[in-house]
């Protein structure tokens, strides 16, 4: 007979889940027991903030990922990593072992606790799409069962809480078990609102002579990349995507223009956006960040935006709408603009101008950066930490089937060097190239370790600008200072890696082609910049909020 374990792990299975993220402890032993009997690969992390990490990361290329934690002391250090899955739409399993029932009832004061057992899925309640306590093994399975589907319906965190004594014990599995893929809205319940909302939409973008796309993160989360392609050739439209959405499409496509990020955009994408009679929003978090500290300037008047489950055309509201069908509408009804007339710039042809190489110079930022643009390869997989590398990283071009993966809306420092182990677990064909600052890997340094361990190969850039640069633009203060490490030392500690130090752009391409000829283990480069010395898109950023101020 299944016990309750079993039946998690194997729904879990089901749903293309190989590998769980997590940390053990004396309350989640027995089902990491069971776990390490199926096919599920268990990946133990250094602590449980960087398993949640990870396991945001290999969601966000994989669909679905999980993270197993102990009670009390391990649930509330992954809280972080749910919150910021949670504010960015990624779907996420929290499994925690738990105490006795019977002790729970007895409200015996346990280690890891408060004596309150129902605090940790109390917080759990408020962070995630739905939070289950297992109390009857008999109830498990559909229990089980309707969080999971929670978690992919609404494409962010659950929660299921396993006391000690139910996770062998047996369960009883429906009759008709509940499919966890279900349809985002009832056809019934949408067709109205969904052809009202198409028809308007429709006859604005008809009208408008300049019209544009703005692609945000839920083509990503809801797997609709290909109706995007199919609407760009449909329309002809120019597309832009928001900082989030970033990578939803290859970003060589000739009618991609850029990232539109408010000011932090380069001025001719905050032009052609900002300019447009029409701009097609879809998917979009309308977040501080994703708009450039609310820099961006989007004219409602002239605004179509659609996001999985509503469309707000003006002031007109449209509900429940699923995205994917309000897309498929305009597909079958827009008809294709004269491309002369749509003043569309590829952003892609930045990269006609190649690069050369100043040995002797002292490596900056910019040039940094334009380096790495022409170093970039189909198949690549990029992680940028918050900070001045995730405002440097917005102008680099993804090519075909590369992913970029940033913290854009809830920002949490030291998210990168987790990510990138879950994001190698997700897809160990591809390789991938991290973009972390000195104050970021200073958070969670000590990942790089299991990645490591795993013999894993990506290409980590420290950018060591001597403390918080990003702070230090917004305001400068003793405490953006932080210890100066040997950086690229480091990794030699844990294992077997491949590190250097680069100060001027010979010594940059040097260590570029040693990097991309080692497949063998971690290439860890240490990039060294002055402290003031920072993305040009972060310069535009400071001077527009100053004006603001």
């Amino acid at each position: 007979m299944t016990t309750v374990s079993e039946y998690l792990f194997q729904r879990l299975e089901g749903l293309d889940v190989e590998h769980i993220f997590g940390v053990p402890g004396d309350y989640v032993l027995d089902l990491m027991d069971v776990l390490n009997q199926t096919s599920i690969n268990l990946i133990c992390n250094c602590n449980e903030l960087n398993a949640g990490y990870a396991a945001d990361a290999y969601a966000r290329i994989r669909g679905l990922g999980a993270v197993c934690i102990t009670y009390g002391v391990g649930g509330f250090s992954l809280v972080n990593a749910v919150v910021g899955a949670y504010a960015e739409r990624v779907p996420l399993v929290v499994i925690s072992g738990a105490p006795n029932s019977s002790v729970k009832k007895s409200k015996l004061l346990l280690h890891h606790t408060t004596g309150d057992y129902n605090l940790q899925l109390s917080i759990m309640e408020k962070i995630t799409v739905a939070a289950v306590n297992l109390t009857q093994a008999s109830q498990a399975a559909t229990q089980i069962d309707q969080t999971l589907a929670a978690c992919l319906h609404y494409k962010r965190p659950v929660y299921i809480e396993i006391p000690v004594d139910l996770v062998n014990q047996p369960c009883i599995i429906p009759e008709i078990q509940l499919p966890l893929s279900l349809k985002f809205t009832n056809p019934e319940t949408e067709s109205a609102a969904l052809e009202e909302a198409v028809e308007e939409a429709v006859n604005l973008l008809e009208k408008a002579q300049r019209p544009v796309i703005l692609a945000g993160v839920e083509f990503h989360r809801f797997g609709l990349e290909n109706q995007l392609l199919q609407l760009l050739e449909n329309t002809g439209y120019p597309l832009a995507t928001t900082m989030l959405g970033k990578s939803c499409i290859s970003e060589m496509h000739p009618q991609f223009i850029g990232n539109y990020v408010g000011a932090l955009s380069r001025e001719d994408v905050c032009q052609r956006i900002e300019t447009a009679d029409c701009v097609l929003c879809l998917g979009a978090i309308m977040s501080d960040m994703n708009l450039g500290g609310y820099t961006a300037n989007l004219d409602e008047r002239k605004l179509i935006n659609a996001n999985s489950e509503k469309v707000k055309i003006k002031h007109h509201f449209y509900q429940p709408v699923y995205l994917g069908d309000f897309i498929e509408g305009l597909i079958s009804k827009l008809q294709k603009k004269d491309p002369e007339n749509l003043d569309i710039k590829p952003a892609c042809h930045v990269l006609s101008e190649s690069f050369i190489s100043q040995p002797e110079n002292k490596l900056t930022n910019q040039r940094f950066y334009e380096r790495i643009n022409h170093f970039l390869e189909d198949d690549f997989i990029v992680i940028a930490d918050t900070g001045d590398a995730i405002i440097s990283t917005m102008d680099l071009f993804m090519p075909q089937n590369t992913d970029f993966i940033g913290q854009a809306f809830y920002l949490s420092i030291g998210y990168s060097i987790p990510a990138c182990l879950g994001a190698a677990m997700a897809d160990p064909h591809r390789r991938l190239m991290i973009f972390v600052g000195d104050g970021a890997f200073q958070m969670t340094a000590q990942e790089l370790s299991t990645i490591i361990r795993y013999k894993l190969n990506p290409i980590i850039f420290l950018i060591n600008n001597d403390g918080y640069t990003i702070e230090r633009v917004i305001q400068d203060g003793a405490y953006n200072d932080i210890q100066p490490w040997k950086y690229h030392q480091i990794p030699q500690v844990f294992g077997e890696s491949w590190s250097c130090e680069v100060s001027t752009e010979g010594e940059l391409e040097a260590a570029l082609s040693q990097a991309k000829a080692n497949t063998d283990c971690v290439s860890f480069i240490e990039i060294h910049l002055d402290r003031f010395d920072c993305s040009p898109g972060l310069i535009r950023l400071g001077k527009a909020l100053g004006k603001k101020a």
